[in-house]
């Protein structure tokens, strides 16, 4: 059931059409729903083209996200819709690039009039990591003990579908710990900390839907940027717009939705790095794309040091 997106109150439909003879392209013939309870439109953006709703995206208006997840995405069947599907593929194709070109950058220097060229089959003996501290985040070297880096050795195609593969199972090793915690009746002190939503098709909706910030990197067929700093950019916009769809979805604090996604970053991030081990690439945990986990990693190292603990 369609909702006001200002107040949330349920309303039977978003719009009347009341003359056939007008010409609805133009908004004529259409007259949108007043809520009942807060008295204004239930919800305008069923008359605003997909440009205004990028931009109040990129504003995190709550608005715009209860049109897409409750108006327009939604389905009683708690089933995708097809449209979300087509975006997430979009979405997995953007990571596969990401994390390739990342690892890529932290090997020898390769050519920068390309920029976006398919990045080169990874050299048995990767030269230092991706940021100057090697302290930051360990380098992408094969593990003590692996017989070299299975990866280099790998043909450009069987190098793709791995990133590919690496890249599905990040994004589902984010998603499922949220959704099913959700799903959980636990008990009644727990809630406080974790709310009982059992809609997991618009929980990972909403985690795709706010992860639109992962196709800014498009920008870089303008201009060239530092890799490492952007996609550490992107990332931590990725989480911030994520924190903010769940808590506009279930109604349950930014405390609470942060914690969420600190769950799915920390399952992510274990994922990844058993993958990369696996094949005798190192690096911790922003090697395999999850660079604000590495961020955090190296503020608690600073941290750490700067206290004499370390």
């Amino acid at each position: 059931m369609p909702i006001c997106i200002q107040c949330t109150y349920p309303v039977p439909q978003l719009y009347t059409t009341y003359s056939k003879a007008d010409d609805k392209a133009l908004g004529k013939g259409v007259r949108l729903t007043q809520c009942p309870k807060c008295k204004g439109f239930a919800d305008k953006y069923v008359e605003h083209d997909f440009v205004v709703l990028f931009l109040d995206l990129v504003l995190i208006r709550p608005q715009v996200y209860r049109h897409l997840l409750f108006n327009y995405l939604g389905r009683e069947d708690d089933r995708f819709d097809p449209s979300i599907l087509r975006f997430a593929t979009l979405l997995l194709l953007f990571d596969v690039y990401l994390t390739w070109a990342r690892i890529e950058k932290a090997t020898p220097a390769s050519s920068p009039s390309l920029p976006l060229s398919p990045p080169p089959p990874l050299p048995p003996f990767p030269s230092p990591s991706w940021r100057d501290n090697p302290a930051a985040n360990a380098s992408l070297q094969p593990e003590a003990g692996a017989e070299g880096n299975m990866l280099a050795e790998q043909p450009i195609l069987v190098q793709y579908f791995f990133f590919l593969f690496l890249c599905a199972a990040e994004t589902a090793s984010f998603h499922l710990p949220i959704r099913m915690l959700l799903s959980l009746r636990l008990p009644g002190w727990m809630t406080k900390l974790v709310p009982y939503y059992p809609h997991p098709a618009l929980i990972s909706t909403a985690l795709l839907l706010s992860s639109f910030t992962k196709l800014f990197p498009l920008l870089l067929l303008v201009w060239q940027y530092d890799l490492p700093s952007s996609a550490s950019a992107v990332s931590w916009a990725v989480i911030i717009n994520n924190v903010a769809a769940l808590e506009i979805l279930l109604g349950c604090g930014y405390v609470r939705a942060a914690l969420l996604c600190g769950v799915g970053a920390v399952g992510r991030a274990a994922v990844g790095w058993l993958i990369l081990r696996a094949v005798g690439i190192g690096g911790g945990v922003a090697a395999a794309g999850v660079v604000e986990t590495g961020d955090l990693i190296e503020v608690w190292r600073q941290v750490v040091a700067a206290l004499g603990l370390g």
